[in-house]
């Protein structure tokens, strides 16, 4: 354990940062996996409900700076992609 103050408030704040990606993280394959879901279902209209969710989360994330925005692009993309298939 550290023992000077600097670096135990660095310990703190990097456990605090962590918890937050690791939420946001979380959401976000969430909402993907819904997507996913609703094109192997071949529903348009849940996909396309479920695209636009997506689509914010993902966004979101990516101004927070848990994921880097090509990471977010390409998500968005590929989902995209996928509902239009069955569209």
């Amino acid at each position: 354990m550290a023992n000077i103050k600097s670096a135990k408030k660095r310990i703190l704040v990097n456990e605090t940062k962590a918890a937050r990606n690791k939420a946001i993280k979380s959401k976000v394959k969430t909402y993907v996996k819904k997507v996913e879901t609703a094109v192997e279902k071949k529903d348009v209209e849940a996909a396309k409900a479920a695209l636009k969710e997506a689509i914010s989360v993902i966004n979101k994330a990516g101004s927070k700076g848990v994921y880097h925005k090509n990471t977010c692009s390409r998500k968005i993309s590929r989902l995209t992609k996928a509902v239009n298939e069955i569209a």
